[in-house]
């Protein structure tokens, strides 16, 4: 993966970031190491290998902590895990989703509550832990993964949207209550990134041309196309800038 710029302060920041060790996630973590932070990731499968790769690649190891993200206390441990090998946690990158597809008949109050669980309130509590941290170190940066697909109005997934536009409206919220401490607050809004799992579950030719068509770039978006634009979130090259959501999509939706 090629980084076009480099953000100075970044290197030696402590970040944490939520499923680090795949889809985009994976792209972010060695994104950061390659600016020289100290990264900390979450995710549910073993990552060692990928750790290995970092490392060989970067002499520069994560720290991969295995977590569910829903399991609150177990992400809370997570951070206060990376925070003692790393000092505070002064950028965080809420990431970890699941974008299941679903129609409205058949979700259950059961799914209802784990989409939310994974895709909105791990996201509000990671945030809540490391603002103490943040605070005393004297500034942070939070950055919270959210999707066009609330803005485009996609059905087929309700209450993965229903979180998105969610995360919207806390992201603005916290930025406010936690501006007064230097610590800033934003969203990030992909398009339809080619993970190897969308690729996988649903990319079609058809649905990818009908997409394309929406684009005004009309190039597909890969995982390392929403790098630098976590980076420059993350640095000091975007600090007077807070309660944003900055979209990534090669030109569908317009905001503004």
């Amino acid at each position: 993966m090629a980084i076009n710029a480099t953000f100075h302060d970044l290197k030696g920041k402590s970040v944490f970031i939520t499923g680090g060790g795949s889809g985009i996630g994976a792209f972010l973590t060695e994104g950061f190491l390659a600016q020289g932070a100290k990264v900390a990731f979450v995710q549910r499968s073993d990552s060692t290998a990928f750790c290995d790769e970092m490392e060989a690649k970067h002499g520069n190891r994560p720290l991969f902590i295995q977590c569910d993200i829903t399991d609150i206390p177990a992400l809370k441990a997570a951070i206060q895990q990376a925070s003692e090998a790393h000092g505070p946690v002064t950028a965080l990158i809420n990431n970890a989703a699941n974008d299941k597809r679903h129609s409205t008949e058949e979700v259950t109050e059961e799914f209802w509550d784990w989409s939310q669980a994974i895709n909105l309130k791990a996201y509000f509590f990671a945030c809540q832990e490391v603002m103490p941290g943040m605070k005393a170190a004297g500034s942070g940066t939070i950055v919270n993964f959210t999707s066009i697909s609330y803005m485009m109005g996609n059905a087929g997934y309700p209450a993965y949207t229903t979180a998105n536009s969610g995360i919207n409206g806390m992201t603005r919220s916290l930025a406010r209550e936690f501006g007064p401490d230097k610590i800033r607050v934003n969203a990030l809004a992909p398009g339809w990134v080619l993970t190897d799992k969308q690729k996988e579950l649903w990319v079609t030719p058809e649905a990818l041309e009908d997409h394309l068509g929406r684009q005004c770039l009309k190039d597909t978006l890969g995982p390392e196309d929403i790098v630098g634009a976590t980076l420059f979130l993350a640095s000091d090259a975007s600090k007077m800038m807070t309660g944003q959501a900055m979209v990534v999509d090669g030109g569908v939706v317009v905001t503004g």
